[in-house]
């Protein structure tokens, strides 16, 4: 069993006030070990096998899990938290919107210049909360590609305002038991009104484009558009909603704290930052960069994966709909079972010395050698997450389009410390925006 377990609330305590901590020390306690939410039990695997054996291998022997559950109230039967015959009807209707056609359009023309506005606003000397902007810029890109401007304008200002509100207290609302969510403390009240405004000016925006009949070039559009191709059926306003509400929530949260953490760890380590400028200046040569310059920036998507490797979500949840047997555990139907992606990542007979930061070891030669389920950022299976291409190009071009012009230098005395939210954000992030010149890179 996982230490640090509470009468009547389980592991509660230490998932809220420590994860990490928890999720580090359960690797000690076998390859299944079991937590409490409340008086639930879950059974939570700590190798890849068997991460493998979960999310793939037997990933039809299980559902969603009850953090799932707890989200419907905010992602309704969207993707994240469906089921079934469901899940794979809405994959196959959401799916051609992340395609690579796709995702190049919504990187030219919509996440280039939005990087471009960010990187202009600054001046030389101005100390910024960038981990701030860099929410603001991944919700601003979000809602741009969803909403035409002519559709956008009023969603974006809501989704500017409720969203960081829902992902301020998702993780309480996630590993509470059931009866805490149901209490009338401000979180929940400042949770379910911020879920419920959300869900009104989206259905709006949804219910206005289709009326309009015509296709904007935005995702929205692409998703009011979907045709099953086994039914020929398309999804209802409150399956698009749905999905909508997904796509903002789990997308632009996922952007904003991988660019926050990328200048953060290029502040702090020189040499790493020297050869993404050096890349920066020998691919695009002064000019903007294009999707199709992605693959050339080779060491640039290494430092995405080494932010992924070290700041993923948290945990996957899933819930057996048969008697399964995990590690040589019997879990029998209807339990709970997990993956933490950070105990994974951090293991050290996959990851030598995990506290380092070294981009190089995402390497071609290196990352062939890892054994399926060490690294799996945006999960895996049928259930990997629709966005987990379109995200780390976006977090590349925002990177690259702010690198060609600056560099983000840490703020003496201003220490930095992850803050858990739904993800594992920075508290604070103050930068001096500085120029690059010749001897700065």
């Amino acid at each position: 069993m996982a230490p640090g377990r509470w009468p009547l609330l389980g592991h509660t305590v230490p998932l809220l006030r420590d994860p990490l901590g928890l999720f580090s020390a359960v690797r000690e306690r076998g390859e299944v070990v079991r937590l409490f939410l409340g008086p639930l039990p879950v059974y939570l695997v700590t190798t890849p096998e068997l991460a493998w054996q979960l999310l793939v291998t037997d990933g039809a022997k299980f559902d969603k899990g009850i953090v799932f559950d707890k989200m419907r109230p905010l992602f309704g039967d969207g993707l994240a938290t469906s089921n079934g015959e469901l899940n794979r009807r809405q994959r196959r209707l959401v799916q051609p919107a992340f395609h690579r056609d796709r995702i190049a359009g919504y990187a030219d023309q919509t996440i280039t210049r939005l990087a471009a506005e960010v990187a202009d606003s600054w001046q030389a000397g101005q100390i910024v909360d960038f981990g701030e902007r860099m929410q603001d810029f991944a919700l601003t890109a979000a809602g741009r590609t969803l909403f035409s401007t002519e559709l956008g304008d009023e969603v974006l200002t809501e989704i500017q305002r409720s969203i960081p509100i829902m992902l301020k207290y998702v993780l309480l609302r996630a590993f509470s038991p059931g009866w805490v969510e149901k209490l009338p403390i401000p979180p929940n009240r400042r949770f379910d009104a911020a879920a419920a405004r959300l869900r009104r000016v989206i259905t709006e925006a949804v219910v206005s484009a289709r009326s309009s009949g015509t296709d904007h070039g935005d995702l929205l559009s692409m998703l009011l558009l979907a045709r099953d191709e086994e039914t020929g059926e398309g999804m209802s306003d409150r399956q698009v909603r749905d999905e909508v509400i997904t796509i903002l929530t789990t997308g632009a949260e996922t952007t904003a704290v991988a660019l926050a953490w990328f200048f953060h760890e290029l502040g702090r380590h020189s040499a790493v930052e020297r050869r993404f400028h050096a890349e920066i200046d020998r691919v695009l040569g002064g000019r903007p960069v294009r999707f199709g310059d992605l693959p050339a920036l080779e060491y640039t998507q290494r430092i995405i994966h080494e932010i992924g490797r070290r700041t993923p979500p948290l945990i996957l949840m899933r819930r057996a709909r048969e008697d399964v047997e995990l590690g040589g555990v019997p879990v029998p139907a209807g339990a709970e079972v997990a993956v933490s992606q950070h105990t994974l990542h951090q293991d050290p007979r996959h990851f030598p010395d995990p506290g380092r930061f070294d981009p190089d070891r995402w390497t071609a030669e290196r990352l062939a050698a890892l054994p399926r389920g060490a690294f799996i950022p945006f999960g895996a299976g049928a259930r990997l997450c629709p966005g987990h291409f379109l995200a780390p190009a976006e977090i590349a071009i925002a990177a690259v389009t702010i690198g060609a012009r600056w560099r983000l230098v840490p703020v003496p005395g201003k220490p930095v410390r992850t803050k858990i939210k739904a993800t594992m954000q920075p508290d604070r992030l103050p930068m001096l925006v500085t120029p690059r010149d010749a001897t700065s890179g």
